[in-house]
């Protein structure tokens, strides 16, 4: 709902706010109506928000801009016996980052609610709802009564924002992507937080992603943001870890939407990935202690671990999907065999792609593979842009492995009879093979609380 109408005129705002000067509650309250009611012109809201910019938002600015967008909607509300329970993972974005799809349905396993509302991807970021939009028939629009079926039936669910929900934040994040205004950490975390805070959870993990292929390339920056969301998701009543996690090279080993789907159910059945499951299980061990389902941060990796391998958190995710319109037979075949299920390309539209010298892996270049995968059609460029939702890469060799010169080492699916032959190079010169074994990184660098 769009709060009281304050009558102040928004060109002095933007004047004031590219003066330096900070901006009382009232004012940013008058700057939302305005972009919630149309009053506001695109050029002023553009201009508004290149000022918040350029003169970063004090905490208080911040405060205040992510409460009137919260007000600006409706907030789901649940039984209040669940609140201690009701938590959420956000991640800024990463090429292969599954981490949704296993990680919900470990967290209802282990006793958790996840009200997850996740978006659709854009450049070389994958979106969990286009990922499980793969899944036939599976629905990502829930009316809030089937949210509220999906939390007391499975304990989650992942699907879009509703349009009553945070309606601020949409008009305003649409206009942050070509006014050169996203890299704003009070933009930042009040497009996250409201969504958050509207989504009623009271434990909160950033998967903040950090290295060549992730919004922040470095550390200290990532730090800035993580200190100022911690800051401001307290005085929302929200408990808030943010973790600083790797992004130089792909998370697991499939890239594209309905290979991910595929990689997630393996990971649910305790096939997955090293590099993904150990993410799952740490920024699950995190929540549930965060939440008091576990004691420690200990107990709460055991509790995730053994959900991925007892077969618990499959069996929520098969439960959840059919919740979310998946027919019983299609959710179970995909449980057990995912491409038995999942659309894919034809065996004569799969190209490996060969070692060039013998040696150890060392890297693989993430940007290079998540823009490639965009390029096959696994990702959109512009918001409207239609996805292949078959296509993307799988990794055949990690780093560390030792591969031979000319075995294969990365298998592209594509949708044109013969993979485009700028694409086959890219993807030749993204493998670093050298002498020795890279050394062992964490993949969370830091979490900071």
């Amino acid at each position: 709902m769009v709060q009281e109408n304050i009558p102040v005129n928004i060109v002095t705002l933007i004047e004031k706010k590219r003066d330096k000067k900070q901006l009382t509650h009232d004012e940013i309250q008058a700057f939302v109506n305005g972009v919630v009611d149309g009053t506001a012109q695109d050029c002023q809201i553009g201009a508004m928000l290149m000022a918040m910019m350029i003169n970063e938002l004090s905490d208080q600015e911040t405060v205040s801009l992510t409460k009137c967008m919260i007000n600006s909607g409706e907030v789901l509300d649940w039984p209040k016996e669940w609140a201690p329970l009701l938590v959420d993972k956000h991640s800024t974005g990463g090429v292969g980052d599954k981490i949704s799809l296993p990680l919900a349905p470990a967290l209802a396993a282990c006793g958790a609610k996840v009200p997850m509302l996740s978006g659709r991807g854009l450049d070389i970021t994958g979106g969990t709802l286009d990922k499980l939009e793969s899944i036939p028939g599976y629905k990502v629009e829930l009316t809030k009564d089937q949210m509220l079926k999906a939390l007391k039936e499975v304990g989650c669910f992942i699907a879009g924002q509703t349009s009553t929900l945070v309606p601020a934040d949409k008009e305003i994040y649409k206009r942050r992507d070509v006014t050169a205004t996203v890299p704003s950490n009070g933009l930042v975390t009040g497009s996250i937080l409201s969504k958050k805070a509207a989504e009623g959870v009271k434990s909160l993990i950033l998967d903040l992603k950090v290295g060549t292929a992730a919004f922040y390339k470095s550390v200290e920056t990532a730090e800035g943001l993580a200190n100022k969301m911690i800051k401001i998701a307290k005085t929302l009543g929200i408990n808030m870890r943010v973790a600083l996690s790797r992004m130089d090279c792909p998370l697991g080993c499939n890239v594209g939407n309905a290979l991910e789907v595929a990689e997630s159910v393996y990971c649910m059945q305790g096939k997955g990935p090293d590099d993904l499951e150990k993410l799952v299980v740490d920024l699950g061990a995190h929540l549930l202690e965060m939440s008091g389902l576990a004691k420690s941060f200990k107990e709460g990796q055991e509790n995730i671990h053994r959900s991925l391998h007892d077969g618990s958190a499959l069996e929520k995710f098969c439960k959840m999907i059919q919740c979310q319109g998946v027919d019983r037979e299609v959710a179970e075949k995909l449980c057990k065999d995912p491409f038995s299920v999942l659309l894919k390309v034809p065996s004569s539209q799969i190209t490996t792609i060969k070692a060039k010298e013998s040696g150890v892996l060392t890297h693989i270049d993430a940007l290079a593979i998540g823009r490639c995968s965009r390029d096959l059609g696994a990702g959109r460029l512009t918001a409207t842009q239609e996805l292949d939702l078959r296509v993307g890469v799988r990794i055949l060799a990690k780093p560390g492995q030792r591969i031979e010169k000319g075995s294969p080492w990365l298998e592209v699916h594509h949708a044109t009879p013969k993979l485009p032959e700028k694409i086959h190079d890219i993807l030749q010169d993204a493998a670093t093979i050298g002498s020795r074994e890279p050394n062992s990184k964490e993949m969370i660098i830091k979490v900071i609380q």
